[in-house]
């Protein structure tokens, strides 16, 4: 059995991340990916500028370690990545009582497609 997910899109807000008590190093991003939208027929559509209209899904990815470190460090908003990791499932009770689920990507890879928006990262590891 596997469990192995692939993503590539767009960094949609700057990275977060912060040391647990352990001194492991968290990251999280989100990642934007889009597919063509459907009517309610289940037909792809035009947009009002006549290209296929588009929906997008945002996806929490979280990173640790090095790859934590390196992704804080060289990403940043906009910028095209591409993810390799696994579905992770999490289940909790909120502060009233209600439990809650929600899912991430445990990410074992991130791929740099484009260079960080603005700023100098002439360090940044070579893009491929």
């Amino acid at each position: 059995m596997t469990n192995l997910v692939i993503l590539t899109g767009r960094i949609a807000r700057d990275p977060e991340t912060r040391e647990t008590k352990g001194g492991t190093s968290v990251t999280g991003i989100t990642v934007v990916t889009d597919r063509p939208a459907r009517d309610k027929d289940g037909k792809t559509y035009k947009d009002e500028n006549g290209y296929t209209a588009k929906d997008s899904e945002f996806h929490r990815v979280t990173c640790f370690n090095g790859l934590a470190k390196t992704v804080g460090q060289y990403c940043s908003k906009g910028q095209l990545v591409s993810v390799q990791g696994r579905i992770h499932y999490t289940q909790w009770e909120d502060q009233d009582g209600v439990t809650r689920y929600g899912s991430e990507i445990l990410a074992d890879k991130v791929d740099f497609l484009s260079r960080a928006n603005g700023g100098d990262n002439q360090d940044a590891p070579p893009i491929d």
